[in-house]
């Protein structure tokens, strides 16, 4: 049965498992939101003109790059619960760490990542001003209508597609849990477009991917995603720290040292996900019956 509560919106996407191929029409169907997006802005623009709506385009166009993915995805599903079991995309494989000690992991990890990344940005070229100021205009501006985008928007769409449907669906097809992990993180690379954002998503990714393969939950990836968006946005609302594009620039000096905590700090949070009960050969997921077995 779907899950009731505050996640039941998940529930409807357990029997969809994608292949390959699968995985790779979804990503075309992301790109078709996309541009239905861009297009449905352009139109708005030329109806009310483009001071009317600036602030608001992101608001508009990003939940709509998922839309055709998610109306896919949710009749897979309902085709896929009367020939097969599904898998469910949020479970709790928490025991014996418990939901609180998971969160603090959680939340301690991604944020050691977050340091760590930034090394690894040293071998990119300087980000051109136009993507500065792009990425500038996501910091900027209307806090609220930022906050949702940011923290709340992109935590749960690209933690629905990444893990909830690529790394699930990976292993619910027999995939080895460090490729499908991988190849999850390599997407979620790929859909922030720019390699400037690309490779800390990518490493982000590995984590993620991690915990969502040891505990099944997607609230916990989740809470991850909205914690390193968040605190990067309210650190680009800190006028003292607005010109500082990573934590190298704000940590000044101190940088080295949180690299070197930050380090003990993720082998600290793997080695604690690591007690977990070992999941399943598809996954910490709950097995999700078909219409004929309810």
């Amino acid at each position: 049965m779907a899950k009731r509560g505050n996640y039941n919106i998940l529930g409807k996407y357990g029997w969809c498992i994608p292949d390959g191929t699968e995985i790779f029409f979804l990503i075309l169907l992301l790109l078709l939101g996309t541009l239905i997006g861009m297009v449905f802005v352009s139109i708005l623009m030329a109806i009310m003109g483009q001071e009317a709506i600036k602030d608001y385009t992101t608001l508009l166009s990003y939940p709509i790059m998922f839309i055709p993915a998610m109306i896919w995805a949710a009749a897979n599903s309902r085709s896929n619960r009367y020939r097969q079991k599904g898998l469910d995309l949020d479970n709790a494989n928490v025991a014996p760490l418990g939901w609180g000690i998971c969160i603090c992991l959680t939340v301690l990890g991604t944020i050691g990542v977050g340091i760590v990344s930034d090394v690894f940005q040293r071998v990119l070229p300087p980000m051109p001003a136009w993507l500065e100021k792009v990425m500038g205009s996501l910091l900027d501006g209307n806090i609220l209508i930022n906050f949702i985008c940011v923290s709340i928007f992109a935590p749960f769409f690209e933690e629905w597609l990444c893990r909830g449907l690529i790394e699930r669906g990976l292993l619910g097809r027999g995939t080895k849990p460090v490729w499908a992990i991988v190849i999850s993180a390599v997407i979620f690379a790929v859909i922030h477009m720019n390699p400037w954002q690309a490779l800390p998503a990518f490493i982000m990714g590995l984590l993620f991917g991690y915990i969502y393969y040891k505990t099944g939950s997607l609230k916990l990836t989740m809470l991850a995603h909205f914690t390193n968006n968040t605190l990067a946005l309210v650190v680009g609302n800190i006028e003292s720290l607005k010109g500082c594009n990573n934590y190298m620039d704000a940590l000044g000096s101190g940088y080295w040292y949180c690299f070197a905590a930050s380090i003990l700090v993720i082998i600290m949070v793997v080695r604690s996900f690591s007690t977990l009960p070992a999941p399943g050969p598809r996954g910490a997921f709950k097995v999700l019956p078909s219409a004929f077995d309810e």
